[in-house]
């Protein structure tokens, strides 16, 4: 009988101890800036643009403005202090995901225990080496002991090991790796935040684009690349399709999705192997799909598909690569019945952020969690899927 392999730790040991801090604890900003300076001193991450994103994101600047942002929301509130062990098992289609998540764990007050994606990443090693090296210093000595990052493939043994002992798990993945994982014990009061298969779109109103000037579309195009192309729109808040109001959709699509296509052959480092995949994509939609009446290509770059009417399952129309589907809406209005519960953020350019978020309100939605410019798709906060996440993860000590 073949051997099962052991974990791999790349940061720390087995388990991770120490009492719980308080939210936002000074020797967590502190380290959270030390790496960040560790990791934009390697040049290495000049190379990959989501870990200069994310060491850009741990500076101390930022992380006051979310201390801020956090304790401000809370006037008065009670004392907070972290649960106590958090297990983090992270998804393999986002490299720097599970650096996000640690952070999360971190800021909260808790130790973590991070598995990483079996699916080697360069990011994986450049966060990691930075990690070891910081928690070295002496000063965080504390947090060293409070911290580990392993590897391992499939394994329920060692995932209901690790959930065993810990006081919350944060769970990324596919539904039906999330249910498997859910059945694993935990501790009674162990809490679970699951960020599941989620999916988004973008809203974009025809006269507003078509009223830029050339400088204004390149802008709003290279904002679209950065939501969708970085993270080759396998980000759950990477855009799918792109709703069109305001009536000259027609007009204002051609243009756009030709600034982007430019973007797109300038920046984008296309396949092969995505070509094909996108073509033979391609083939399947024009067998399957009865409801598309058109496509506009530029070059390999840019595929959009466009819609006479859109399924009731809207989370179905997904791409990769630079895969789109389109559908001149009008109005918000006829957007309503397909919005579910999987869509997530909603990009949008031209109309009122007031009314987008009325829309989702007085409609009463079942999804849409975040709504931002065009641009910010990938910009990750505490505040998540709908989680209160520093919230999610430490416990109020009520004083009577």
């Amino acid at each position: 009988m073949a051997l099962e392999p052991e974990p791999e730790y790349l940061v720390g040991g087995e388990g991770s101890g120490g009492r719980p801090l308080v939210p936002f604890a000074p020797v967590a900003c502190d380290f959270l800036d030390a790496l960040s300076q560790e990791l934009r001193a390697d040049p290495r991450v000049a190379e990959h643009p989501d870990v200069m994103t994310f060491a850009f994101w741990c500076r101390a600047a930022h992380i006051a403005r979310l201390k801020t942002d956090f304790e401000g929301s809370r006037p008065g509130q009670q004392a907070r202090i972290g649960l106590g062990r958090v297990f983090h098992i992270t998804p393999s289609n986002v490299p720097v995901n599970f650096a996000f998540s640690f952070v999360f764990g971190l800021l909260a007050g808790n130790a973590n225990i991070v598995r990483v994606p079996s699916k080697p990443h360069p990011q994986t090693g450049m966060i990691c080496d930075a990690l070891r090296t910081v928690l070295a210093q002496e000063r965080f000595a504390e947090l060293r002991a409070m911290t580990t990052f392993v590897r391992y493939g499939h394994n329920d043994r060692l995932t209901g090991a690790y959930s065993a002992g810990c006081n919350a798990r944060i769970i990324w993945g596919g539904d039906m790796a999330i249910q498997n994982i859910r059945k694993l014990p935990t501790p009674e009061r162990c809490v679970d935040i699951a960020f599941a298969d989620r999916y988004s779109f973008a809203i974009l109103r025809a006269p507003a684009v078509l009223a830029l000037d050339c400088a204004g579309l390149a802008r709003l195009a290279e904002s679209f690349y950065n939501d969708a192309y970085l993270m080759d729109q396998n980000a759950c808040s990477s855009p799918h399709l792109i709703a069109w109001l305001g009536g000259q959709a027609q007009a204002a699509s051609g243009i756009f999705w030709e600034a982007v296509g430019r973007i797109a052959e300038k920046k984008y480092p296309l396949s092969e192997i995505q070509a094909i995949d996108k073509w033979t994509h391609l083939c399947q939609d024009a067998i399957d799909r009865t409801v598309v009446s058109g496509v506009w290509k530029y070059a390999n770059y840019v595929y959009c598909l466009k819609l006479q009417s859109l399924p009731a399952k809207i989370d179905e129309l997904r791409g990769r690569f630079g895969y789109f589907y389109e559908y001149d809406a009008g109005c918000l209005d006829r957007l309503a019945p397909i919005i579910n519960a999987r869509v997530q953020t909603l990009t949008y350019f031209g109309i009122n952020q007031a009314e987008l978020l009325d829309f989702v309100i007085s409609q009463r939605l079942a999804g849409i969690d975040r709504i931002v410019p065009v641009g910010r798709a990938l910009d990750i906060g505490l505040i998540w899927d709908g989680y209160d996440i520093i919230a999610s993860l430490s416990r109020v000590i009520g004083v009577a």
